[in-house]
């Protein structure tokens, strides 16, 4: 598993899918409160690939707690900050209530990134969400209610929608029908914390991640094809039909966006889609990656999958409608092929300095 606060009374607007109704509750959203500087901030899974970049980013200007059991995450991408007063690290599981107990009193703000990324894992393991998402979270949750820190941000994904009849999908699409174990984990941590926040006059941010990549990246598509290729650089197995098509952001990208979502709004709970405004199949990324690796002619196996997906549970075309957080004010500066390119550089760049 990866992968703080005061009161300020007044009059809110609740939005959940797309409904809008008024609320009469004490919700910690003043301009003071939601600007991220000078804050006590808990980072779960802050060794992880997101959430090492995301502790890089906070500790410009707050005390950050990183809690991680080390399970995928790195210490090797916390090492540049372990001799930095405003940083600490704890060792421990989101399972282990009371370290995590310790670790939530006394913040301003819980950035909870630390989950089983493993969305294949699923189909093999039917626990291993239930436990290190579900049950994660509920403790998270639980550990905040008890010490009274109000504010979280958590990282959802797009997998939640399912296979959504809407592309690019809204945040209000529905009925949301997840068709992966870890899809269906997420969207069951979301809806605990919506009901968190509304029982316990909580306050949160969930972020709906499209696909993505970059410097320290661990998992996923394309340290899949480095890997193989670096095996055999003469044939590259794909899973699936290769026309799975999907967003992807770079990961400093995604983590201006979740930042700036935390500072410019305000309801009980915020859901933010996260992405690109563009998508792009999984041929063209071999492509991209056999041209960074200065391989030619790599010919290309096809496991065919289920149904042309590269494995059950696995959505064969994804694009989040990024419009919510662009009125805002954030935009991506790069589209999928260009976070890959970069991503694709960054990974290479890595593997060559070890």
């Amino acid at each position: 598993m990866q992968e703080n606060t005061q009161k300020s009374a007044g009059n809110h607007k609740e939005n959940y899918a797309g409904k809008c109704i008024e609320s009469k509750k004490n919700y910690p959203s003043s301009d003071a409160q939601k600007t991220l500087e000078g804050k006590s901030i808990l980072v779960t899974g802050g060794a992880g690939f997101i959430g090492s970049h995301l502790v890089d980013r906070l500790l410009k200007n707050n005390a950050v707690t990183v809690l991680d059991n080390f399970s995928s995450g790195k210490k090797e991408f916390l090492e540049r900050h372990l001799q930095n007063p405003n940083f600490s690290l704890i060792t421990a599981d989101l399972l282990d209530y009371a370290a995590l107990e310790k670790a939530v009193s006394g913040k301003d703000m819980v950035f909870h990134l630390a989950a089983n990324p493993d969305v294949k894992l699923g189909a093999e393991n039917t626990r291993v969400h239930l436990e290190q998402n579900v049950l994660a979270t509920y403790n998270i949750l639980e550990a905040m209610r008890k010490t009274g820190v109000r504010r979280i941000a958590f990282t959802s994904t797009s997998t939640v929608y399912g296979e959504a009849a809407v592309v690019p999908t809204p945040e209000d699409y529905g009925p949301l029908l997840p068709i992966s174990l870890y899809g269906a984990s997420k969207l069951s941590c979301e809806a605990l914390i919506s009901s968190y926040c509304h029982t316990f006059e909580m306050q949160s941010w969930i972020y709906r991640f499209a696909n993505i990549v970059g410097e320290r990246g661990t998992h996923g598509v394309l340290v899949d094809f480095i890997r193989k290729l670096r095996q055999n650089p003469h044939e590259l197995e794909i899973l699936g039909s290769g026309k799975q098509s999907k967003s992807y952001l770079e990961v400093k990208d995604c983590v201006k966006a979740m930042i700036y979502a935390v500072e410019n709004s305000g309801e009980p709970t915020n859901v933010f889609n996260i992405g690109s405004r563009d998508a792009i199949d999984v041929t063209r990324i071999a492509d991209i990656v056999a041209e960074k690796m200065g391989l030619v002619g790599v010919n290309y196996r096809y496991t065919g999958g289920v149904n042309g997906r590269g494995w059950k549970g696995d959505v064969m075309i994804m694009m989040l409608s990024i419009d919510k957080i662009e009125r805002l004010g954030w935009k991506p500066e790069l589209g999928s092929e260009g976070a890959i390119e970069m991503a694709v550089e960054a990974l290479l760049k890595d593997q060559a300095a070890r």
